[in-house]
């Protein structure tokens, strides 16, 4: 059974860190993006990872997580994760990790599976 199950999200205060995580089942991860939509407003790439079954060959970032936000993954766990720091504010959302076993770039986004969602929420 294929899933994607995500993990992490909570509340945080702005300028502290979470690490979200995203567990996958059935399939062998060669790619994952992170994906989030605030409340009022449309989904947005967060950060994509690929691999090429020996190392990572691209990452791609949204501008306004770039030098705050890394994604990662460990291959034997078949999980990806995003550390997140120095939350902002506009940070909240529902954040949502999509993969797929085609080694995509987020150009096109059509990724197979995608998780239920995980919220993250940012006071001041």
């Amino acid at each position: 059974q294929v899933q994607l199950v995500e993990s992490g999200g909570g509340l945080v205060q702005a300028g502290g860190s979470l690490r979200l995580s995203c567990a996958a089942s059935g399939f062998s991860v060669a790619a994952m993006a992170w994906f989030r939509q605030a409340a009022g407003k449309e989904r947005e790439l967060v950060a994509g990872i690929r691999w090429n079954g020996r190392s990572i060959d691209y990452t791609d970032y949204a501008d306004s997580v770039k030098g705050r936000f890394t994604i990662s993954r460990d291959g034997a766990k078949n999980t990806g994760y995003l550390q997140m720091n120095n939350l902002k504010l506009e940070d909240a959302a529902v954040y949502r990790c999509a993969a797929d076993e085609r080694r995509l770039t987020t150009t096109r986004r059509n990724y197979a599976y995608w998780g239920q969602g995980t919220q993250v929420t940012v006071s001041s």
